[in-house]
């Protein structure tokens, strides 16, 4: 088990009602922390649609988790 803390934005934070939160979870890599997180939560959007960041570096799907990593998921947004 790897404890992570994440962040969530946009329509994430409001899908799963919170801009935050500590898990500890058993995914090996970003991508199979976001299927769970899709599944826990009901997130809507596919990762092709998101950028994700692992200790403010953007990171691909496939990177590994360590424990106490920081994970924030960008979902597109739009501003005017």
């Amino acid at each position: 088990m790897k404890t992570v803390r994440l962040q969530y934005f946009a329509i994430l934070r409001d899908q799963r009602g919170a801009s935050e939160e500590t898990l500890s979870v058993d995914s090996q890599t970003v991508g199979e922390l976001y299927r769970f997180l899709a599944r826990r939560y009901g997130f809507t959007l596919e990762k092709t649609a998101l950028r994700v960041s692992v200790n403010r570096q953007f990171v691909d799907w496939s990177t590994p988790l360590r424990d106490e990593d920081e994970v924030v998921f960008i979902p597109p947004v739009s501003g005017g």
